[in-house]
């Protein structure tokens, strides 16, 4: 299995991805990796490390998550790695549950999100972003 971390989709996977017809909550997984240093477009806060930068966003898309419903879950430091290998292991996991694609898709959209990504750039040197549904169960 080849790994690709990335910091934004290409607009072909937005596509595909929200394109998808697929009804209810779903869990994204979210596996960050982190630049040592934060890397402002126009050169500020350069004494950030790309964790500090992406705590900014992270304080604030909070908000964004709960304007559409969603749910932030848990979210921790990666401390190790029991099975399998990676050439470097991220250094975050973050759970957000989404009602919908339709309320993720409203979130990114969103002026207010948009404004905030300024630091989840700045911040990243590349995610995955996995989605997750709850089984059925007989009960």
């Amino acid at each position: 299995m080849k790994v690709v971390n990335q910091v934004n989709p290409s607009p072909e996977a937005m596509t595909e991805f929200f394109g998808a017809e697929e009804e209810g909550p779903f869990v994204m997984v979210n596996l960050l990796k982190f630049k040592d240093k934060a890397e402002y477009a126009d050169g500020s806060d350069a004494d950030l490390s790309g964790a500090e930068a992406y705590a900014r966003y992270g304080a604030a898309v909070g908000k964004c998550i709960a304007d559409v419903g969603g749910k932030p879950g848990f979210a921790g430091p990666v401390t190790g790695l029991m099975l399998g290998e990676v050439e470097e292991n991220w250094d975050m996991v973050a759970l957000v549950e989404y009602p919908s694609l339709e309320a993720m898709k409203k979130m990114v959209s969103s002026p207010e999100y948009q404004k905030i990504t300024i630091h989840r750039t700045a911040g990243l040197a590349g995610q995955l972003n996995i989605k997750t549904k709850a089984s059925k169960s007989d009960g």
